[in-house]
């Protein structure tokens, strides 16, 4: 049985990017934590990333995900792509149980677990067991109000909180 990390959202818009993450990891039906920090600033902090899944694996890809934006001059696409190629193409990566969501001032990226990579259409990408809440409470609020993208991601996280019994403890935020 893994440690499992969960709901991660980010946005971009206008030039800006937020990301948010709950705190919780479970382990089983277990909660053991609930300050946990998913969150990263890379490349120098042009780029947020953040993760669900496998804690243990989550902090691999990361890893990997900062060594490829460090040979990219911090392009956030061309080091995903890398990143999907070698995760195909390594079976040592491809064993690997985790999402990142990863986001700069232009993209909004999702790199699976099958080695794929998704901009999202609307500047919003969210990971995790709570995704589906959080994503479409961004939507919603990014599509009927003017909140800033900052307070669209916390809150975002907040209403994944109350319906997802994975997605709790502490919300964290970085902006660029």
């Amino acid at each position: 049985m893994d440690l499992r990390s969960t709901t991660v959202i980010g946005i971009v818009r206008d030039g800006r990017a937020a990301m948010a993450a709950d705190g919780q990891v479970t382990l089983g039906d277990t909660i053991v934590k609930s300050t946990a920090r998913k969150l990263r600033k890379l490349a120098d902090g042009r780029v947020l990333a953040g993760f669900s899944g496998s804690s243990a694996d989550a902090f691999n890809l990361m890893e990997k995900l900062e060594e490829k934006l460090e040979g990219s001059r911090g392009n956030l696409p061309r080091a995903a792509v890398e990143l999907a190629r070698d995760w195909r193409k390594d079976k040592l990566l491809r064993q690997l149980n985790a999402l990142l969501a990863a986001v700069d001032r232009e993209n909004a990226l999702l790199i699976s677990g099958a080695g794929d990579v998704v901009e999202a259409q609307d500047g919003i990408v969210c990971v995790g067991s709570g995704h589906a809440y959080a994503l479409a409470a961004a939507r919603a609020l990014a599509a009927h109000s003017n909140m800033k993208i900052s307070t669209i991601a916390r809150e975002s996280i907040s209403i994944a909180r109350e319906i997802c019994v994975y997605t709790g403890g502490d919300v964290y935020l970085e902006e660029l």
